[in-house]
């Protein structure tokens, strides 16, 4: 039988790791006292604990510290000498910084970033999006939304809110608040570059931010609420081409009154748009004027791309069950969920062979602690498959042949 070449002398979450500069999450630990009060679990061997977590999708800290020990011999490639105890990764959620973990994931993506572009969406270079998810705790830590149950007691929610790329399919900003906080908030922090396009949608209408952004150079898409006050200053000719795609009409209009308190007076685009698919009719609010009202349209339509982000987290990483009670250990596990999920997407950009992102998840999470070269075995599945045995068995001296 021929020599394998398929297996390697490291595991598969060594191999995703090799991403994660060591020496800079020394640094990053050392300015800020992470470590402080910590003999060996320290930062790095908390994040591979969180990542070992988010990556084999475990539901308790009892799954997490089991599953490590019984693959204890195989951490000596991470440099971690000794597995964690129980008690140990709960202290360390309820009181290291989830900060860390922010600066963690912003250093990769910057870092990394080259290797995510799609060349499917060369378009969308400077096309963001941002939204929130809420995500529902078992408990009442950070004040949750709706109505409280018949028990009379509310659950609690945090909601992340999100930056993405379109053209990196990744988050370049995230934000935690509890679930009752406004979207609003969360614009003020958001600083793109000159002739960047951002799509939000009408959670987060304010008009002092819209004219920040304008004097920035950036252009925004988003929705008209219905009751919003606006003086028209005329009403442009459409093209044919345009009323064919669905295009109602195309105004220039400027936002805000004259009683309000900033007295705002922006001048803007409202292109009234009807769905035929859906078979309704929108209004897109917008200050960028060259484009064609049905390219205003089609940005607008990018935005769904954010959602399918965070059903992309919210189901291939443990976010339902968290491993503390504090609103610390829920944000560093939601950070964590995103490292991983950066680090998938930036094993798949690498890859010849195309890969969904559930099925490239899956994969990993079997063989996470097996020593498989994991871009070989990725671009490459039938490296597993067994060779063909001889039909010709031999026992004690006697051949006995198959007929096939």
């Amino acid at each position: 039988m021929s020599k394998s070449t398929f297996f390697t002398g490291q595991p598969i979450l060594t191999q995703l790791l090799k991403y994660v500069d060591r020496s800079t999450i020394k640094g990053l630990t050392k300015s800020g006292g992470h470590d402080r009060y910590y003999k060996s679990f320290d930062t790095y061997t908390h994040l591979v604990t969180m990542l070992y977590c988010a990556l084999q999708k475990c539901t308790s800290s009892r799954e997490v510290v089991s599953g490590m020990k019984a693959c204890h011999h195989k951490l000596i490639h991470l440099g971690i000498k000794k597995s964690p105890a129980r008690s140990t990764l709960c202290d360390a959620n309820k009181k290291r910084s989830s900060e860390i973990f922010g600066d963690i994931y912003r250093i990769l993506h910057s870092n990394f970033r080259h290797l995510l572009p799609d060349s499917r969406s060369c378009k969308k270079s400077k096309l963001f999006i941002a939204d929130s998810s809420t995500i529902t705790l078992f408990q009442q830590i950070l004040k949750g939304t709706g109505m409280k149950n018949a028990n009379g007691k509310r659950k609690g929610g945090i909601k992340v809110h999100t930056l993405m790329s379109a053209h990196e399919d990744v988050a370049v900003k995230i934000d935690f608040t509890s679930a009752r906080a406004n979207d609003m908030a969360f614009l003020q922090q958001i600083h793109l570059s000159k002739g960047s396009f951002i799509v939000f949608d009408k959670g987060y209408i304010d008009y002092s931010q819209y004219q920040r952004l304008s004097n920035e150079g950036v252009f925004f898409v988003t929705r008209q609420r219905k009751s919003a006050d606006y003086d028209q200053v005329n009403d442009k000719s459409l093209k044919n081409e345009s009323v064919q795609q669905g295009v109602l009409r195309d105004e220039h209009i400027i936002l805000g009154t004259r009683t309000h308190a900033k007295k705002i007076r922006l001048k803007s685009r409202l292109v009234t748009f009807f769905d035929q698919e859906k078979g309704r009719t929108f209004q897109f609010l917008t200050n960028n004027f060259e484009l064609p009202p049905e390219q205003i349209a089609n940005l607008y339509k990018e935005r769904w791309q954010i959602e399918v982000l965070f059903k992309r987290v919210k189901q291939n990483f443990p976010l339902k069950y968290f491993l503390g009670d504090n609103e610390n250990a829920i944000k560093i596990q939601i950070w964590c969920a995103f490292i991983a999920d950066l680090l998938i997407k930036i094993v798949q950009a690498q890859l010849k062979k195309r890969w969904a992102f559930s099925n490239l998840r899956s994969i990993i999470r079997i063989h996470l602690m097996s020593y498989i070269d994991l871009v070989k075995f990725l671009n490459n599945p039938d490296l597993l498959k067994p060779q063909t045995a001889n039909p010709q068995l031999q026992i004690e001296g006697f051949e006995i042949n198959f007929k096939t």
